[in-house]
């Protein structure tokens, strides 16, 4: 039951399954904002233009109160999701940012076998000594 649990939880943490949520909660607020246009203004055009029926200056007054309602919905859904979004961002990245501090502070020197003093990462003979320094396992692999 844990294994499952930790899949699951892997599975809904992953960014592009987050990202597809935010896209069609983002989605489903803009389609009031279409619908308000089509049913508010296109559609009356049209029945306008047909002479399917007659429209006055209240049915215009009318499409800019859904429009703005719609609008104001629709930016507030987008300011509420992008909070949501800015607090688990900021709480899943709370170990990575010690994680990448650390890899950037890889060391750039080390000390002679021999004198030890204090010498360049990648140095093969000491400066102060000028022993030949041992070459490490991975170089050697390397190389053959």
């Amino acid at each position: 039951m844990k294994k499952f649990i930790e899949e699951f939880k892997s599975f809904a943490l992953r960014g592009n399954v987050i990202d597809m949520a935010v896209g069609v909660i983002i989605g489903g607020a803009f389609t009031s904002i279409v619908t308000a246009v089509t049913d508010n203004l296109i559609n009356p055009i049209l029945n306008f233009l047909t002479g399917a029926a007659n429209y006055g200056l209240a049915d215009v007054a009318g499409f800019g109160s859904n429009l703005v309602s719609s609008l104001a919905n629709f930016f507030i859904m987008a300011f509420v999701l992008f909070c949501i979004m800015k607090g688990f961002n900021a709480a899943v990245n709370i170990g990575k940012k010690k994680l990448i501090e650390e890899e950037e502070a890889a060391p750039t020197t080390k000390i002679c076998p021999y004198c030890k003093s204090v010498i360049p990462i990648d140095a093969t003979r000491c400066p102060n000594c000028t022993s030949e320094l041992p070459e490490k396992k991975e170089e050697a692999a390397a190389e053959a």
